[in-house]
């Protein structure tokens, strides 16, 4: 006797449930023995967040659906489907918009989907999100046994509640190893979106982290989002309740920066008209952010420094102490080792500050990440300019994995607003889906390159391969600073990168 492929599937989840997998791996499980069961194109998991459907696996659909957000007030096929009591199926004819449009991976480069299905998901009673399948060709799901569907539904939402228990209690464990080191004794805002083992491994420190009232030091690159990080944090302590102030420090000039932070009193200096409160008390209860901390001078960190061990502070040209109870997290792009050896940095403050640091990773070492943040971009994209849809092309998804992204996500970002702006300046209409290629997106023309690798493999055939594109970078900097006469800033411009991080290539390759 044959088994059908549908229950061949339930048993393959069913024999999953006393698996301990972790979410993601189950999650593609279970649509990938959806797909083995039912006829579809494409198959999508989305988790139920506030207002947003968030993608937890898709398959069928280009990577960049993980990094999109749907909103229900946006997305009447998911509302309709999360808030119905079984399977919503939408035929080829339905008036409604599919949000897949654009998004699945069709060899023949069809865009449109044609046959929708749909199931919600319920966890413990609750709304949990929904399940959905498409397909392209018309009329696929007339005929499909919606009470098999419904079967499998169920077994899929006892899957998802066996992730659900798993994940709950890895992470009270990790919350608890981490309550006993030492250092704890001592708009809609945007997530922080990706899937790498770099990123996971670091929101799990910024989860638990953020519960612990201590000082924070956020590095990375430039671009890299440490703000995003931050203002994760004070979302997820016990302040989120109260005010988080930003003070970029990089753009506070020395004459003032005192008065910015502490505040003055009337009179204090020319142009005090009135009594004016610092960032410090307007942070009160709540969090301050010192973004590009290694940019204060050495007279404001000492000022700084006292404030922090005290918790109080004085205003500019005022004997009289407040105190304040603010949470610092701080953010630089500098080695901030390097800048107490040099010196241009207090030691004392340093280590008040990195009580619990974090490192953000570069872009070019988060791997898949780049597709899911170019679908959020895009999809913010779609909303700002009252598009259809947007996809990349296969050609423009493998050269956004294959650069190396020095400015990191804020370079990625304008990348993506740029390549909108030109495909819609060719005259691609805002009421059909929009493919991006990779001529909207700056990318060199690429040709075979057999040759030219091949002459440039002989110019250089003592040299390993870290070698050989060390050499290259060299000139190629060199290049462009004799090009714009030394000017350091618009080379960097010229070649896509920020001034800071110009400046330490420069210093590594021993051009400065």
């Amino acid at each position: 006797m044959t088994t059908s492929p549908v229950l061949a599937s339930l048993s393959d989840i069913v024999a999953d449930l006393s698996r301990a997998l972790p979410p993601e791996a189950r999650f593609q499980r279970l649509l990938e023995a959806l797909m083995a069961g039912f006829p579809c194109d494409a198959a999508a998991l989305l988790q139920l967040d506030d207002d947003c459907l968030v993608p937890r696996a898709v398959k069928g659909l280009s990577r960049d659906a993980l990094g999109r957000r749907f909103r229900l007030d946006e997305q009447p096929r998911l509302k309709e489907i999360l808030h119905s009591r079984g399977p919503v199926r939408f035929p080829a004819d339905s008036g409604l918009p599919d949000p897949y449009d654009g998004l699945v991976d069709a060899p023949d480069g069809h865009i449109y989907v044609h046959d929708c299905l749909g199931a919600p998901l319920h966890v413990d009673g609750r709304a949990w999100g929904v399940l959905t399948l498409d397909a392209l060709a018309p009329g696929r799901f007339a005929e499909l046994d919606l009470e098999l569907f419904e079967a499998y539904v169920s077994v899929a939402a006892a899957s998802i509640r066996a992730a659900d228990v798993i994940d709950s209690l890895e992470v009270e464990l990790e919350h608890r190893q981490h309550v006993q080191e030492s250092w704890l004794a001592a708009e809609p805002e945007q997530p922080l979106i990706g899937e790498s083992p770099a990123m996971r491994r670091l929101m799990r420190e910024a989860d638990v982290v953020a519960r612990a009232d201590v000082p924070v030091l956020i590095q990375g690159e430039t671009g890299v989002g440490k703000e995003l990080v931050a203002r994760h944090i004070h979302r997820h302590s016990p302040r989120a309740s109260q005010p988080m102030i930003h003070v970029n420090c990089a753009a506070l000039p020395e004459a003032i920066a005192e008065s910015e932070l502490f505040g003055h009193v009337k009179g204090a200096f020319s142009g005090a008209t009135q009594d004016r409160a610092g960032k410090f008390e307007l942070a009160d209860q709540g969090t301050l952010l010192l973004d590009e901390v290694g940019e204060l001078p050495l007279g404001i960190q000492a000022k700084l420094l006292r404030t922090l061990q005290s918790g109080e502070l004085q205003r500019v040209g005022s004997d009289r102490a407040h105190h304040c109870d603010v949470r610092v997290v701080a953010a630089t792009n500098r080695d901030l080792d390097e800048e107490v050896r040099a010196r241009r940095f207090r030691a004392d403050l340093f280590h008040r500050l990195n009580v619990y640091p974090l490192v953000v990773p570069p872009l070019r070492e988060r791997g898949g990440d780049v597709s899911l943040l170019a679908g959020a971009f895009m999809q913010a994209c779609e909303r700002k300019l009252g598009l259809r849809g947007l996809r990349l092309s296969a050609a423009a998804r493998q050269w956004l994995t294959r650069y190396e992204w020095p400015g990191n996500v804020r370079e990625l970002e304008h990348a993506i607003t740029r390549a909108v702006v030109r495909a819609l300046s060719e005259g691609h209409s805002r009421s059909r889906v929009i493919e991006l290629g990779p001529r909207h997106l700056g990318a060199d023309p690429v040709g075979d390159g057999t040759a030219a690798a091949g002459a440039v493999a002989a110019e250089l055939p003592d040299l390993t391969f870290a070698e050989a594109v060390d050499r290259f970078k060299r000139e190629l900097v060199r290049s462009r600073l004799a090009r714009h006469q030394g000017n350091a800033a618009a080379a960097a411009r010229s070649l896509g990168l920020d001034r800071g991080n110009f400046y330490r290539l420069c210093k590594r390759l021993g051009l400065r």
